[in-house]
């Protein structure tokens, strides 16, 4: 029996799409309200959750049968939308079992493929959590009930209305290349998955999922996993935090081996790895969440897999999702160096002209720079930490505005930056959502360029032509005065105008509409014009169609680029002026 006071605690990771209950699940066991406390109500960071296995058995009641040796589960909450694989791909890897939660009314998502696809290729035994029951429409919950004894007092057309939806999930599984059913129907588990119906809001199904959860890790633990948590301790740094009395601390997550007070540490950072010793830890109570707790437990002694708080000089330097070892003094220099080349192995690569970014850890910085590359969005530069003033002035630099912008995820900005910005041009986003800051530049992206094209549209000479009404010459000359339609596109004063010919006649130096001045009419309109130049009867006439003479750059531009801009009559107006200009100069605005 001392023996089995060593077991680990098996890491369970809690994976799926956004907003299918991945919180609301963890919420229902401890009995907090950790959710409401998220922003935009997902999980941004990989947080850590241990529950004893008193409080499983609590959980449970009667069906908490059988001896279970492990000592409980320590839960990672894993952030849900698809911008976080690099967060998802770190918490597949520590774990030893998984929950796949999927909303039983949403069924497959992306992200719940993408779940899946990491568990298959590290191979962690994982169960499906098919969430949300108490939304099926008609549905009489239990609360707190076992799956079976909830859904054997439902009307029958309820029953089958579940079950269409739950063999939908099955359906699915088995075409991504797995067998399953659901929990109360399998015999074997290793060679199939269990699907357990549950509702996070009302408990029903909670003691099935932990039961069979518990049956996993024990099964597994014993014949495939690392059984017993012995040796130097590693782990993952979640946040660097300030503490009163204690300076810089770190949140932990204690993945393999063990730590105690006293014991030298290498943590990661930018560069060399801080090597240093471990002052204090410090535990949050159980059924706490790391990230949120405010009284912790000093102890001497921490066995993985747990979440703690780490006190020790120097840890400043530190970067989230960095990882931290336990070294000795022979052993320091080479897991430095391990440490170092496995930081240097997450550096992004970035392009020589682009945006710049930063944030709070590596893996959400990792998981930024995903979503922008999928984007097709240029990155000159990524770091881990606040917004510096430098980072203003590295923006302001950048040519096209496009790219001087500066996106922050979950960071502060320094005064001095604050400063330097309300001086300068640069854009900047800060977000505690990743797929918002991506939206936002989008948004940014989109708007810089309808202003853009509207500048261009504006300041490009546009067809347009118009026909001398009979009758209608008001002055023959100096200027001439004459009375016109507009047959196609927009007439402008200060253009040049030319006939079917492709001969210059003269300036359009002022339009009228019904005795007043106007800079332009369009097409349809009836409008006296005064163009300078020309003599009526020599060198235009009554009826004659003339055209605006458009520069050769300009149409280039508009038959290039404002080309899907441009209405049918000015269509036709282009294509008509295009065949006049072409004709002995066929590459004439190409």
């Amino acid at each position: 029996m001392a023996k089995e006071k060593n077991l680990r605690t098996p890491i369970v990771c809690v994976m799926g799409h956004v907003d299918h209950g991945k919180t609301s699940l963890l919420d229902k066991i401890r009995g907090t309200a950790i959710t409401e406390g998220e922003a935009g109500a997902i999980t941004q960071h990989i947080g850590a959750t241990e529950v004893p296995i008193h409080i499983i058995n609590r959980v449970c009641g009667k069906a908490f049968k059988g001896k279970f040796k492990v000592p409980g589960l320590l839960f990672i909450d894993t952030p849900g939308h698809h911008a976080f694989t690099t967060l998802r791909t770190r918490g597949g890897a520590l774990a030893d079992l998984a929950i796949v939660i999927i909303d039983i009314n949403e069924g497959f998502q992306p992200q719940t493929i993408e779940a899946i696809s990491i568990l298959r290729r590290y191979k962690t035994p994982f169960v499906v959590a098919a969430n949300k029951i108490d939304r099926i429409h008609g549905w009489n919950p239990v609360a707190g009930s076992a799956f079976v004894d909830s859904y054997n007092r439902q009307p029958e057309h309820i029953r089958s209305h579940l079950d269409e939806k739950f063999y939908e999930i099955v359906g699915k599984l088995y075409d991504h290349g797995f067998s399953s059913d659901r929990y109360d129907r399998i015999r074997d588990f290793q060679n199939n998955i269990a699907v357990i119906p549950i509702s996070a809001v009302t408990g029903e199904g909670l003691s099935d999922l932990l039961i069979i959860l518990l049956g996993l890790a024990q099964k597994f633990l014993e014949t495939n996993l690392e059984y017993h948590a012995t040796g130097p301790g590693i782990g993952v740094v979640l946040e660097l935090k300030e503490e009163r009395g204690l300076g810089t601390t770190l949140d932990v997550i204690l993945y393999d081996g063990e730590i105690s007070v006293g014991d030298m540490i290498a943590v990661g950072t930018l560069d060399d790895p801080i090597i240093t010793k471990t002052r204090a830890l410090l535990k949050p109570r159980p059924l706490s969440e790391i990230r949120t707790e405010e009284k912790f437990k000093h102890i001497k002694h921490v066995t993985a897999a747990a979440g703690l708080k780490i006190s020790a000089p120097g840890l400043d330097r530190a970067i989230s999702g960095a990882p931290i070892k336990v070294v000795t003094k022979d052993t320091a220099d080479e897991i430095s160096q391990e440490i170092r080349s496995e930081i240097e192995q997450t550096r992004i690569k970035t392009d020589n002209t682009g945006i710049l970014i930063r944030a709070d850890t590596i893996g959400s910085l990792e998981a930024l720079v995903n979503e922008l590359k999928a984007q097709e969005i240029p990155i000159r530069k990524a770091d881990v930490g606040n917004i510096s003033k430098r980072d203003i002035i590295e923006a302001q630099a950048q040519e096209d505005p496009l790219y001087s912008v500066i996106l922050g995820f979950n960071v502060d900005i320094s005064p001095d930056a604050l400063e330097e910005l309300m001086n300068c041009d640069v854009k900047l986003f800060v977000s505690e959502v990743i797929y918002q800051l991506v939206d936002d530049y989008t948004d940014h992206i989109e708007e810089i360029t309808l202003l853009s094209e509207k500048q261009k549209s504006e300041a490009v000479i546009r067809p347009g032509r118009f026909r001398l009404l009979p009758n209608h010459t008001f002055r023959q000359n100096k200027p001439a005065v004459v009375g016109v339609e507009v047959e196609g596109g927009i007439i402008r004063t200060r253009l040049n105008v030319m006939k079917e010919n492709g001969i210059n006649v003269g300036l359009i130096k002022g339009i009228q509409d019904n005795g007043e001045n106007v800079s332009e009419a369009r097409f349809g309109s009836q409008v006296a014009v005064s163009i300078d130049g020309p003599i009526v009867g020599r060198h235009i006439k009554e009826g004659e169609l003339l055209y605006i003479d458009i520069p050769e750059k300009h149409a280039k531009i508009v038959e290039q680029e404002l080309i899907e801009s441009l209405s049918p009559d000015e269509l036709k107006t282009l294509e008509s002026f295009l065949k006049i200009k072409r004709k002995g100069k066929p590459f004439w605005g190409k």
